[in-house]
This record gives C-alpha cells, structure tokens and sequence, in this order.
C-alpha cells in the first residue's frame, strides 16, 4: 500500500514539474517572440525604407556611355544603396505590359525617356536628406528631373516611427503579462509543497539550506522550458522565412545568437528569482496558515 502511494505521489509529482515546465516554456516562447520582434524591429523599418525609390529622369540626346558613367558615380555615392538602369525600350515594354496596348505603333515613335531608379539607405529615406540629394543631382546636365512622391516618403517615415512606437509599447505589455504568468506557475508549484517545506524548518533546516535544492531545481527547469521554447522559435522561424526571407532567416547569426541568450538568460533567471520569492513567503508562514 505505501508502495502505491509512493509511486502514486512520485507520478503526481513529475506531472505537476511536466506541467510547469510546459507553461513556463510557453511563457518563454512568447517572450522569445518579443525579443525577435523588437530584435527586428530596426531591420524591418530598414527594409521598408530602403524599398523607397526616386527615379532620375535622363536627357533624350544623352549618350549611353555617359549613363553608365552616371550609374557607376551614383553606385559609389555614400547615400545610394543600389540603382537600376531602365532604357526607353525597357520602358515602354512595361508601359506596354501594364496597359495592354502598343503605344509606339499608335504615336509612331518612343515618348518615354531612359531613367535611372535609386534605392537610398535607410537613413537617407527621408524627405529633407531626398530634397539635399536632388540638389546635388540637378547639378548634372544629362539629368532632366529628379522624380519621387514626397508626400509617399513622408507618410511612410511617419509610419515607421508609428509602429515602432506601437511594437515597443505592446511588447512592454506582454513581458509583464508573461513574467506575471510565470511568477504565478512556479507559486503554484512551491504552494503544493509549502507542507514539505514547514516539516524541514520543524526538523530544524535553515531558510537557506531549504532554498538550495528549490532553487537548483527551478535554475533546471528553466533551462529545460528555455531550450522547448526555443525549438517552438526556430521552427516558427523556418515557416515564416519562406514569406520574408529579406527581412529575416536563418542567415542572420547574430540576431539568432541573440535570441538564444534572451530566452536562456530569462528562462533561468526569472525562474530563479520567482522561485526564491514564493519560498521566501511560504518560510514565512505560520503552521495554521498553511491551510488557506
């Protein structure tokens, strides 16, 4: 019979462990995500300014040895992160493409001019540093007109720092819903054995002698739900990097390593400072108060 209830309360015992591990890993697995988020959050705003382009208008008698000329100062320029070269066929075949129509047939002749679109830098993608550079451009006299929507750079820029302003502030909300989460998953854990505690501080055990195996165990734990949370990560990762490939995937190391530190250092230290803060009550507690 002692058998039974032996076994029996071993089995409860490493199912309730199971079921923190699992709840904390998952709270970590959500963190994690904050912190590729955030992690994130400056390469995405890049990637989204540096899909801005201006186009620069060329001169109808401009030779092509003189374009090519242009391209490669405009490739050396410290603002310019790449550049696409579209000649008048170029044009009009996606003029054509896009409107179903042969125009040149209709007109006679090509109206459409050779161009050059410029992809800046991030923090070029401006409007004041777009109207600096095409000051410096309409100095060149094969350029006819430097085009690009301002209102569009301006509104996207606002967008940008709106959302980072949103990311930050909703990631701020979720790190203290997630440790809260997992502050009062491990003070479930430590209450079922507040009985187990008080019969070692009756037979004598010092706070700190009690502590030591409870905060051993959750530095493992926490190791254990860190590394599943991390798993559940990586393989969101290698689903979502089939869709975004550009912004984020495997190759970015650094970011990766990163990732991995945040929710190891995490999932050992907030189990180990939640864990210390429970005991620390229930130390505390009288033998009658042990019952409510």
């Amino acid at each position: 019979m002692k058998r039974k209830e032996t076994k029996l309360s071993k089995r409860r015992l490493k199912s309730s462990y199971f079921t923190s591990i699992i709840s904390i890993s998952l709270v970590l697995f959500l963190l994690g995500f904050i912190g590729l988020l955030i992690l994130n959050a400056k390469k995405l705003s890049n990637h989204v300014k540096e899909s801005i382009t201006f186009s620069i208008i060329l001169k109808d008698n401009t030779k092509e040895v003189d374009i090519r000329q242009l391209q490669k100062t405009l490739d050396a320029s410290f603002f310019v992160k790449s550049t696409e070269y579209i000649s008048k066929e170029q044009a009009a075949d996606q003029l054509q493409k896009e409107y179903g129509e042969d125009f040149i047939d209709f007109l006679g002749y090509n109206p459409l001019p050779a161009s050059i679109d410029v992809y800046l830098f991030a923090e070029y993608a401006n409007t004041d540093s777009m109207s600096r550079i095409e000051n410096i451009l309409s100095e060149y006299s094969l350029i006819k007109e430097v085009y690009y929507q301002k209102s569009l750079v301006h509104l996207i820029n606002e967008n940008v720092r709106k959302i980072s302003f949103i990311i930050l502030l909703f990631s701020g909300l979720l790190f203290i819903i997630a440790v809260t989460l997992i502050n009062n998953t491990i003070r479930l854990s430590v209450y079922s054995k507040r009985f187990i505690v008080n019969a070692m501080q009756l037979v004598g055990a010092t706070r700190a002698f009690i502590r030591k195996p409870f905060l051993i165990k959750s530095v493992i734990h926490g190791t254990y739900a860190a590394f599943i949370a991390l798993c559940l990560l990586f393989g969101m990762l290698y689903f979502v990097q089939k869709e975004f490939k550009e912004v984020i995937g495997f190759q970015d190391v650094q970011i990766l390593i990163m990732l991995f530190l945040l929710v190891l250092f995490l999932g050992i230290i907030l189990n180990w400072i939640c864990t210390f803060f429970a005991l620390r009550k229930f130390l505390r507690l009288q033998e009658d108060e042990l019952y409510y």
